[in-house]
């Protein structure tokens, strides 16, 4: 009587070799698309449009001319952001609906937010509550700047004794791939700037609204202003 084979008896080196070519495809399509990404992330600071400074004096000059008026302070800025980059000269596109506001649940904090921007590589957003909240500012590949309109926030990272205190006319600056602390202490609002990979932002500003809140509205509202802003920028070629 025959004895019976084993699978590795019966595997033969034709199917050893078709196995290994399709792992060797699969290391081959991640170290292109490794290096493809890799020189996209040297090269991104040519489709970026704002300028940090030109933003924080931007801000300053909003919280001067209205004080303790939040409204007055938002409508400068957008005022001044379309006289900067006018519609024509399809440098940009910017939503000026200050109107267009909706809620933004992310790393146990929670605000409402006006998306004034949004691409591939940049978003500008006002953000804000005027009851204070609190959590993870999230780890992103991308930097983020966050000058303070009204109120006060406050920040603490591992290993410091003492809070950072950030008041309007401030900007806080967090670096790519570093995270925080923070709360917005009995209300703040201001204006967020980031620029980076804004795509892989995404899924820490929407995965609390699935895992937590479930307020579907919320999602799908947010998705579709991010995603119309998206497009129209791409649209006039802004990355």
């Amino acid at each position: 009587m025959d004895e019976k084979q084993t699978p590795q008896q019966t595997s033969s080196p034709c199917a050893l070799a078709g196995c290994m070519k399709k792992w060797l495809l699969r290391l081959m399509v991640f170290c292109a698309l490794y290096f493809v990404w890799s020189w996209l992330d040297t090269v991104k600071s040519r489709w970026y449009v704002f300028d940090p400074p030109f933003l924080h004096e931007l801000a300053k000059d909003a919280v001067a001319a209205h004080p303790d008026n939040l409204d007055g302070i938002i409508q400068h800025i957008v005022t001044n952001l379309t006289n900067t980059y006018p519609a024509s000269a399809g440098i940009i596109s910017l939503n000026t609906d200050s109107s267009e506001w909706t809620f933004n649940n992310a790393g146990g904090a929670m605000g409402a937010m006006y998306i004034i921007h949004a691409s591939i590589t940049e978003y500008l957003i006002i953000f804000g509550t005027p009851l204070g909240t609190e959590g993870h500012t999230g780890l992103h590949p991308a930097d983020d700047y966050f000058h303070i309109l009204h109120g006060e926030q406050w920040a603490f990272e591992p290993g410091a004794l003492e809070m950072e205190r950030y008041v309007p006319g401030d900007v806080h600056f967090l670096p790519r791939g570093t995270a925080k602390q923070y709360k917005m202490h009995e209300g703040c609002f201001a204006l967020e700037y980031a620029r980076g990979w804004i795509p892989l932002m995404l899924p820490f500003g929407l995965a609390d609204t699935l895992t937590s809140t479930l307020d579907i509205p919320t999602f799908i509202r947010t998705a579709h202003i991010t995603g119309r802003e998206i497009i129209n920028n791409l649209l006039i070629g802004k990355i």
